[in-house]
């Protein structure tokens, strides 16, 4: 009898100790509620290309013309989905930074311990500044070169592992989750991206400062397949039910890297650097949360003397709610 009570004890105990464990995370999940969620923001993609051009020219930039980006989600148990696309006027002066036009589809899974996200994401319409420097047709009143059929298209494959089991990647993102406490971590991010830069059959580059003698100026897009693991560190701070999240992370990447010339495909292999910053902060309720999200992340494939660059920011207030289905089945 006394083994019986002994064992009984020990069970008992044994399930407060687990679920203690289990309650002792620094984060919660909502994975029996469904999540809807709508955005509003900004997106940019500026690039520059740097090449010795004539007249002591050296770097020529790339802008894109900004419009509101909305952003339409949903998440259930282990995956979630988001839509974007721009909408309204373009802000700067049509006339001197032409349009631009914004595509996003996000995808996002969790497996055990390891975040999987899928991006893919199009920008269209973009203005080469001041070139009037060697352009005649163009005015000091109208010196950009509108460049309606430049397109830069991006697809990511990400993946994130945190050494410290208190960090949680959706509860860092606060829409999956939220935090009850503060908590940091060093973490890998396994990265693959295919992307490139192109002026649809033209030359990506103005035909007047194409170098003759160099093809890879003559060509009509960039492209790159990258794959590389970048190492960070993550932090969260919580107070009561605000948070503020922020990762940064730098690494490089395996690069192969394509031009197009003559009809005829050339590729290289090579390393490239990288960086990664993401920053949320705001309010995250159990029924409802209302964040402010910024991210930065860089591209860049360079061929001997020409190097091309490019920058992604995004910035977007989120608001979303989490709906129990149980007390729908209720009603």
């Amino acid at each position: 009898m006394r083994k019986i009570v002994l064992i009984l004890n020990f069970l008992f105990y044994a399930s407060f100790l687990f679920a203690n464990e289990e309650d002792s995370l620094a984060y919660k999940l909502y994975k029996d509620k469904i999540i809807l969620y709508s955005d509003l923001g900004y997106n940019s993609a500026p690039f520059s290309i740097q090449y010795p051009f004539p007249n002591d020219l050296n770097k020529i930039y790339y802008r894109n013309n900004y419009k509101t980006v909305l952003g339409l989600g949903g998440a259930y148990k282990w995956f979630s989905l988001r839509i974007a696309f721009a909408i309204g006027e373009n802000t700067k002066n049509t006339e001197k930074f032409g349009t631009t036009d914004f595509r996003e589809i996000r995808a996002s899974y969790t497996h055990r311990k390891i975040y999987c996200e899928f991006d893919l994401r199009g920008f269209k319409g973009f203005t080469i500044k001041n070139a009037n420097a060697w352009n005649d047709s163009l005015s000091s009143e109208l010196p950009n070169d509108i460049r309606p059929n430049t397109l830069t298209v991006g697809l990511s494959l990400n993946a994130w592992y945190f050494f410290n089991e208190d960090l949680d990647m959706n509860s860092i993102y606060g829409k999956r989750g939220s935090y009850k406490r503060s908590a940091s971590s060093f973490y890998l991010k396994n990265s693959m991206n295919i992307y490139g830069v192109g002026n649809n059959k033209t030359t990506l580059l103005p035909k007047k400062i194409v170098d003759a003698s160099n093809t890879k100026t003559a060509s009509p897009h960039f492209s790159a397949l990258d794959f590389g693991v970048i190492p960070g560190y993550a932090i969260i701070y919580k107070k009561d039910n605000w948070q503020i999240s922020g990762l940064f992370g730098f690494g490089a990447v395996i690069q192969n890297k394509y031009y197009k010339t003559n009809e005829t495909t050339r590729s290289f292999i090579g390393l490239a650097p990288r960086y990664d910053i993401i920053f949320v902060t705001g309010y995250s309720g159990d029924k409802k949360f209302l964040l402010l999200s910024a991210d930065f992340n860089n591209k860049s494939i360079k061929f001997n003397e020409l190097v091309y660059r490019q920058s992604f920011y995004h910035l977007k207030i989120i608001g979303g709610i989490r709906i129990d289905p149980k007390n729908k089945k209720r009603r």
